[in-house]
C-alpha cells in the first residue's frame, strides 16, 4: 500500500518504476542484531498514560539516520512530544469507564456468557449446538486475545500488583502461554523496535516452508496446539517459580474446559471433547494470524542502527483496518482499528485507543506523516499474490533521506 509521503523512504532493492526486485536483501529477518545491540531496557519500553516516555533505544538513544541533520531528529521528538500532550489532555479528562470500565464490562460479559455456551452444546439439535460453538469460541478469543493483548500491556487496570493477577489469568490460565516470554516479546521486542530487522519485525509469525494457501487458510486451525507446546519450549528461559506456576496454570486452564465439556455439556468421550476443544479455540484463529502479519509486514523494515524516532517508526510500520463488530469485540480495537494508536501509546485501553483515534489521524496527516489504513480483504489479497517476497523472502531494509 502506498505511503502518504511518498518522498518520505527509499527502498533497497526498489526499481525506478516502484516494483520491488526480486533479489532478496542479503540480511534476513530471522539474522540476529548487530553486534553491541543490548536487550531493551524494561523501564523505557511502555508508554505510560501520564508521564510519557520515549520507545527503548538502542544503545541508549536514537541514532540518527544517514544523512538526516541532527534538527531532523530533534523535530520528531517535538511532534511526539506535542502529540503526546494532545492525548495526554484526552486521557485525563476521561472517566475511569472510559479508560478501563468499557473493556473490563466487555471480558464480563464474555465470562458470564460461557455457561451458556456450555449447556447449548448439551442439545441434540443442530442449531443450539452451533450456537454453544460459536458461543464458546467467541468467549474464548475474547478471553485469549484481548484480554491477554490488555493484560500484557497492564491496561486493563492502573495497579501494578492487579495487573499482574490478570496478566496471569487471561496468558496463563485462558490462553496456555508464559507471561514472561509474552511480555518480552510482545511488549519489549515488538513494540520497543516496531518492523526493525532482528528484533520487532514480525518475523516469528513466518513459516517460510509452508505454501501460500496451506499458511493461509490451513495451518491457523494448528494454533491450539502449536500455542501451549511453544509455550514449554519457552519455559526453560525463566525462572523456575514462573515456569511451575505457568505449568499449573496452563493445565488448569485446558483440564477446566475438557472437565466442563464432559460434565456439563455431555461429550461421552475423550476424543469428542478433545475435538469440540480444538473447534472452538480455533474459531476465529484465521483472523488472529491474518491480522498479526497485515498491519506490519509488507510496511517499510529498517535496520537497527537506523531505525528513525518513535513517531516515525511507528507511522512508517503500523496499519489499520476498518472496523468490524466481531473482530472489535474479540480482538480489541487496539488490534483492528486502532493500531497505528496503540503503537503509539501501548498503555491506552482498547476504548481509549478508539477515543484518541481522530486526534492521532488528524495530527500524523497535518504533520505530512503516515497514517496507514487498508481493508482486510486488500489486505488478503496482498499476501497471496506477494507471499513469496513478503514471508519467504527477506524484506528490503527502507533508509531515510530525509524527512519532507
Amino acid at each position: 500500500m502506498p505511503l502518504e509521503d511518498g518522498d518520505l523512504v527509499r527502498w533497497r532493492g526498489q526499481q525506478p518504476n516502484g516494483e520491488v526486485s526480486s533479489t532478496p536483501h542479503p540480511r534476513g529477518t530471522g539474522d540476529p542484531p548487530p553486534q553491541g545491540t543490548p536487550t531493551p531496557d524494561d523501564s523505557k519500553t511502555e508508554v505510560m498514560a501520564e508521564g510519557w516516555q520515549p520507545e527503548p533505544a538502542l544503545g541508549g538513544g536514537d541514532v540518527t539516520p544517514r544523512g538526516v541533520p541532527q534538527r531532523a531528529g530533534r523535530h520528531e521528538e517535538a511532534l511526539m512530544a506535542e502529540l503526546s500532550e494532545l492525548v495526554q489532555k484526552v486521557v485525563k479528562s476521561s472517566s475511569w469507564w472510559e479508560r478501563h470500565g468499557v473493556d473490563i464490562s466487555i471480558l464480563t460479559c464474555s465470562l458470564l456468557l460461557l455457561p451458556a455456551g456450555f449447556l447449548c452444546l448439551r442439545s441434540a439439535q443442530a442449531i443450539p449446538f452451533l450456537v454453544g460453538v460459536l458461543t464458546l469460541g467467541v468467549v474464548h478469543h475474547t478471553l485469549t486475545v484481548k484480554g491477554s493483548h490488555l493484560a500484557s500491556h497492564n491496561a486493563l487496570t492502573e495497579s501494578k500488583s492487579w495487573g499482574k493477577v490478570w496478566a496471569i489469568f487471561f496468558i496463563e490460565l485462558c490462553s496456555a502461554f508464559t507471561v514472561e516470554q509474552a511480555t518480552y516479546n510482545h511488549v519489549k521486542m515488538h513494540h520497543g523496535y516496531t518492523n526493525v530487522i532482528g528484533l520487532g519485525d514480525s518475523s516469528t509469525w513466518k513459516l517460510p516452508f509452508l505454501n501460500r494457501y496451506v499458511y493461509m487458510f490451513i495451518a491457523p486451525l494448528a494454533v491450539p496446539i502449536i500455542t501451549p507446546l511453544v509455550a514449554l519450549g519457552l519455559l526453560r528461559d525463566v525462572e523456575r517459580k514462573a515456569a511451575l506456576r505457568t505449568l499449573c496454570c496452563m493445565f488448569l486452564g485446558l483440564y477446566c474446559h475438557y472437565w466442563l465439556l464432559l460434565h456439563v455439556s455431555g461429550f461421552q468421550s475423550s476424543w469428542s471433547a478433545l475435538l469440540c476443544m480444538l473447534l472452538t479455540r480455533s474459531l476465529l484463529a484465521h483472523p488472529y494470524i491474518h491480522i498479526n502479519i497485515f498491519q506490519h509486514i509488507g510496511l517499510p523494515m529498517f535496520a537497527a542502527d537506523q531505525k528513525p524516532k518513535r513517531i516515525q517508526l511507528m507511522s512508517l510500520g503500523v496499519l489499520n483496518l476498518p472496523r468490524n463488530a466481531l473482530l472489535d469485540w474479540s480482538f480489541g480495537h487496539s488490534l483492528i482499528s486502532c493500531h497505528v494508536e496503540h503503537h503509539l501509546f501501548p498503555c491506552l485501553s482498547d476504548n481509549m485507543c478508539l477515543k484518541i483515534k481522530p486526534i492521532v489521524s488528524q495530527y500524523l496527516k497535518q504533520k505530512k506523516l503516515p497514517y496507514n489504513e487498508d481493508t482486510y480483504t486488500s489486505r488478503l489479497r496482498l499476501f497471496l499474490q506477494r507471499y513469496e517476497e513478503l514471508m519467504v523472502h527477506a524484506p528490503p531494509i527502507t533508509e531515510l533521506v530525509g524527512i519532507q
